[in-house]
């Protein structure tokens, strides 16, 4: 069967592409910006790539064209599709008919931590011999890759709220059915396609809805907006997830031992003691830091127990996991000066980044470059959080990309005399270049490619 992709190189669709082509499918694709890594990927996998979204991009017509959220009315490959009467489907419709209709589901829902968590759960089953098919919207170090078929009976799926298709307007992770369940967190995100909490909620409500009886949704404990949630009603086995912030009485928690503390083994949350309904029953000691990743940590052990892995087993294989590209990625260092590339672009996950780093390098100079790039972030949804999110940070440089829809300075007036406010990347490279010290720590947040920055700032620092 020939699939032709709209919106290929997306981390989504382009994970589809090789989940199709796996399967033995020809593939082609469009999309406006077809660039690596994605394209180099994509094209190593025998599939064919077009730039743009030209109608003769589907002459001759494909068996099905699966079409990416990104697409809207008007493209001319959409309306020569529709008039065409070409067959289509939305790219989470196919995944759901075509590769998870008969494999057990663990899906990764939430505002954050969503491809941290689903890299840790796939890799607690890989490192178990499930042998687990994957889509996450990220690269996890230890695959190298961001889908992957597996032979094994389970799939590890990211659960996206956002919107499926131009066609269809329901939360992307309705598709997907699983029979187990994690909910991270939820906040107020996609101001482009919500206009309020409740419309996000109910969406949620549409998930919880398809777990089966016999299934577990495995939530953050008293986390108001997804007890309102479930308070709409659930007919499943649930399991609350505390953290190391003191939540004694929820069903896996971080601690010293069983009688219960709040406190890590580690400050930095590079080591803590995993306590299941009170009782000791892992220690990890891992790679990764931040209170937010102890809690991705906890929710992918109490998932990974639903299929039968041992909390002691999966503690164990923690200790081995390698984490995500973007996610605190140590791109380099230069003359002692250490640069970061993180996904972080809502406040509570730039706090969260922010405070983790905090933490692993103690009085360390802090020095966040930020770019508000995400839809959500442009239309000022978060401005009146973003000052407070940059509490840990020495030093901040922001980029005002000419769309940005808010005053960045009066937004962020709270910052003081820390703020840096730059409406060209050149101008902040040249600054952070002059402006570091051997043991500094220059932070990236952006969930998009700021143009080159991170390479461009250790070029600068070698110079």
């Amino acid at each position: 069967m020939h699939l032709h992709i709209l919106g290929i190189c997306g981390t989504f669709m382009g994970g589809i592409a090789l989940l199709a082509r796996a399967l033995g499918h020809q593939v082609t694709g469009s999309d406006a910006n077809v660039y690596p890594p994605m394209s180099t990927q994509l094209r190593s996998a025998g599939i064919g790539l077009m730039e743009g979204y030209d109608a003769a991009h589907l002459q001759p017509a494909p068996d099905v064209v699966v079409v990416g959220n990104a697409m809207k009315r008007g493209m001319p490959a959409v309306e020569y599709m529709l008039d065409a009467g070409l067959r289509y489907v939305s790219g989470p419709q196919w995944l759901a008919e075509h590769l998870l209709a008969e494999r057990h589901v663990l899906a990764v829902a939430g505002t954050h931590g969503k491809t941290t968590t689903s890299s840790m759960l796939a890799w607690l089953l890989h490192d178990a011999g499930f042998d687990p098919g994957f889509l996450i919207g990220g690269v996890p170090m230890d695959f190298g890759q961001s889908a992957r078929l597996g032979g094994g009976q389970h799939f590890v799926v990211e659960a996206d709220e956002y919107d499926t298709a131009f066609f269809d307007k329901r939360s992307k992770f309705v598709h997907y059915r699983p029979r187990t369940l994690i909910a991270n967190n939820l906040e107020f995100d996609h101001a482009d396609i919500f206009d309020t909490i409740g419309q996000i909620q109910r969406q949620f409500h549409h998930l919880v809805r398809i777990v089966p009886s016999t299934g577990l949704i495995v939530h953050a404990h008293r986390e108001q907006t997804l007890d309102e949630v479930l308070a709409m009603g659930c007919w499943t086995r649930t399991e609350s997830i505390g953290g190391g912030s003191g939540d004694p009485d929820a069903d896996w928690s971080a601690g010293r031992s069983a009688d219960w503390s709040a406190e890590l083994l580690s400050e930095d949350g590079s080591q803590f003691r995993v306590l299941h309904q009170g009782q000791f029953v892992g220690h990890v000691h891992w790679e990764q830091t931040g209170a937010h990743n102890v809690q991705n940590a906890l929710s992918a052990l109490a998932a990974a127990a639903h299929v039968g892995i041992m909390p002691e087993q999966g503690s164990e294989s923690l200790g081995r996991f390698r984490g995500v590209k973007r996610r605190m990625e140590l791109r380099g260092e230069v003359r002692g000066v250490r640069i970061y590339d993180d996904f972080a672009h809502h406040p509570t996950a730039i706090a969260s980044t922010l405070a983790g780093l905090r933490r692993r390098v103690g009085e360390a100079r802090i020095i966040a470059v930020l770019e508000p790039r995400s839809n959500t972030m442009r239309m000022g949804a978060h401005a009146a959080a973003l000052a407070g999110s940059l509490k840990d940070a020495n030093q901040v440089y922001l980029f005002v990309p000419p769309d940005l829809d808010w005053d960045a300075a009066k937004a962020l007036a709270g910052v003081g005399d820390r703020l840096v406010i730059a409406e060209a990347v050149d101008d902040i490279v040249d600054a952070v270049a002059a402006d570091t010290a051997a043991g500094d720590q220059v932070l990236v947040m952006s969930n998009g490619g700021f143009q080159g920055i991170h390479q461009r700032l250790l070029d600068a620092l070698a110079n």
